[in-house]
């Protein structure tokens, strides 16, 4: 425990600022395991985010901006391999020239860094202008600061979330990408593993010729109100407000701040929850920082490297996981209070034989919401032969024949215009068990599509999930499962 803040003295000019000496090591340190299992920039269609979106249902909202940016991101899943993204819908008038907004967006692209929530690719048909980026899961800096529920951010995650959004910043210069539009708490992101990451949206502009600050002005750099235009000294002046947002646990306009420091009532600035838990000199350097980053000629701002060289020294607690300091539990285990069902069980711990079993057992009682089409069709001898395919396939399963199940199973499905979601269920478990997990995560989406609020569907993607190494979207889709499973029992 430090001393308390209330002991503080601080001293403004930059010449006070202890000096550090930064090893290459530690600044590399983070940069050596930058090989990420992200997939290359794409161009996605409009039919595949709407998918993944329900038609961009209000209900996947999970930022929006106001009248002056009306700029929407939503929440989706992709069809294809399961992967959760955030989608950032523009105004239809925000980038009128399609292939000016694609490039840019190929540009950032380019990216792939563990401090940024990396853009995935966009969508640029007719006058829809998206991106798609990686879904980050424990929400923005924002809420933890401002929102929390339970516990303020302790003071060695402030510190973490510093050096990591200077280290993120570092790191999009080195690649040529040094101006970052609009940096506040909102732009500052969590993910499953609460480590902080710094959304790639802000890598371009709000619109082609829009504004790049679509907050308060009274917390843009002075020089932009002069320009409009973004520095890299814009932007270490806009992480200087961010560094204030850390100290004091509220949104403070920068001059009101530099206002209280030089009248040295700093003690104002500080988060009171904070008190006792940092000492002096912590204190002291944070503050200084912050004065640097805020002063009113943008050559008097420090550069990234002297904040990562001044931040680097700082940090606390440097061993302990982002999810232990910020309180949160790592998705280890179930990933619901709600105890899963023996399929729900088997599919989290990827019991094969056990799934075949439930499966066999549980035979075609989900279907009975088709069952009266397919009556009908047998009784006006239109799928006699194609029904046939299915028994065979039922014979072969039940024969853990997987090969000959998976045969005639597509028969089955290719021959009617009756889409059974216990077969796609079935045929899935087929093509995990010959080693085929993104054929078997397609077959279960897909049964999700005719059977929305089916758990088996999403258990079984979940399993295929799993078996593709993509351990935190298996988690997310089998606590969907079980929550349907909870919703069914209580009805």
């Amino acid at each position: 425990m430090g001393a308390r803040c209330s002991n503080l003295c601080f001293c403004l000019w930059p010449s006070n600022i202890k000096s550090h000496v930064l090893y290459t090591s530690d600044i590399e340190k983070w940069a050596e395991n930058e090989q990420l299992n992200l997939p290359a920039f794409r161009e996605y269609s409009l039919e595949e985010l709407k998918a993944a979106t329900s038609s961009f249902s209000i209900d996947n909202i999970v930022s929006e901006h106001g009248e002056k940016a009306p700029n929407v991101v939503f929440k989706g899943q992709l069809a294809g391999n399961g992967r959760w993204i955030a989608i950032k819908r523009f105004h239809s008038s925000a980038w009128p020239d399609s292939r000016q907004f694609l490039d840019e967006a190929k540009a950032v692209g380019q990216l792939r860094s563990k401090r940024l929530a990396n853009l995935l690719g966009c969508c640029c048909e007719g006058d829809e202008r998206l991106l798609v980026a990686e879904f980050m899961r424990h929400e923005t800096l924002s809420k933890h600061l401002f929102h929390w529920d339970n516990q303020p951010l302790k003071w060695a995650m402030r510190l973490r979330v510093a050096l990591y959004l200077a280290q993120a910043l570092d790191y999009c210069s080195s690649k040529g990408r040094e101006l970052y539009h609009d940096l506040n708490s909102y732009r500052v992101l969590f993910d499953q593993d609460c480590d902080p990451r710094i959304s790639c949206f802000g890598l371009m502009k709000n619109s082609r010729d829009g504004k790049s600050y679509s907050t308060n002005l009274a917390f843009t750099p002075p020089e932009y109100l002069k320009t409009g235009k973004v520095t890299p000294e814009s932007v270490v002046y806009s992480f200087g407000a961010l560094l204030l947002d850390l100290l004091s646990g509220k949104h403070i306009p920068p001059s009101h701040a530099l206002d209280l420091i030089r009248g040295k009532n700093f003690l104002m600035l500080i988060d009171s929850c904070l008190e006792g838990h940092f000492s002096n000199d912590d204190g002291t350097e944070l503050v200084q920082l912050a004065s640097r980053c805020l002063q009113h000629e943008p050559h008097d701002r420090p550069n990234v490297k002297s904040l990562l060289t001044s931040l680097t020294s700082l940090q606390k607690e440097k061993d302990a996981p982002s999810n232990v300091l910020m309180s949160i539990a790592h998705e280890t285990t179930s990933p619901s209070q709600v105890p899963l069902t023996p399929l729900g069980e088997a599919c989290s711990r990827l019991d094969l034989t056990a799934i075949h079993e439930i499966l066999e057992k549980v035979g075609y009682k989900e279907d009975e919401g088709i069952a009266n089409e397919l009556s009908f069709q047998m009784w006006a001898n239109q799928i006699q032969e194609t029904l046939n395919s299915r028994k065979s396939g039922d014979s072969a399963f039940r024969d853990k024949n997987f090969t000959t199940a998976i045969k005639c199973y597509t028969e089955f499905l290719e021959g009617g215009n009756v889409k059974s979601p216990t077969v796609l269920a079935r045929r899935s478990l087929c093509y995990l068990m010959s080693d085929k997990p993104q054929e078997a995560l397609a077959d279960a989406m897909q049964a999700q599509v005719q059977f929305s609020n089916w758990p088996t569907a999403f258990y079984l993607q979940a399993a295929a999930l799993n078996t593709l190494g993509m351990d935190s979207d298996a988690r997310e889709t089998l606590k969907d499962g079980s929550s349907l499973d909870f919703r069914r029992m209580r009805q």
